[in-house]
């Protein structure tokens, strides 16, 4: 099962793109602002008082997402999603509003959680 979502981001103008297909992407050099975009690569443990890994709860046939984070107009959770083999739900968060989400609950997936200052953390799914 392939639960690996493909981040790219532009480090001049911070525009970001994901990639739903990933033949030769390394080879495809896609490019914002003149320069080539960087491929995020997830963290998964917190090392730092900050948290951004996202956590669960499981109820009934839902989860609850949350990451413990700040959520202020400089520094915030901007999305968060629910990734599996065939699947992928986003919701797009915003200052000042919680780090929360819920989605349908699919054993195995991966959630992943997009700090705009952070980058990009994941967790999976048990």
């Amino acid at each position: 099962m392939k639960n690996d979502l493909i981040i790219k981001k532009c480090n001049s103008c911070g525009t970001i793109v994901k990639v739903l297909k990933d033949d030769n992407i390394e080879k495809c050099n896609i490019q914002c602002c003149g320069k080539p975009m960087e491929t995020l690569i997830p963290n998964s443990v917190d090392a730092s008082i900050e948290k951004h890994v996202p956590t669960y709860e499981i109820t009934e046939d839902e989860i609850f997402v949350k990451v413990n984070h700040v959520m202020e107009k400089e520094h915030y959770i901007e999305w968060i999603s629910l990734v599996n083999e065939n699947k992928e739900y986003t919701i797009k968060l915003y200052p000042e509003q919680n780090a929360e989400a819920r989605f349908k609950y699919i054993p195995g997936s991966t959630l992943y959680a997009y700090c705009n200052k952070h980058g990009l953390w994941k967790a999976e799914v048990k």
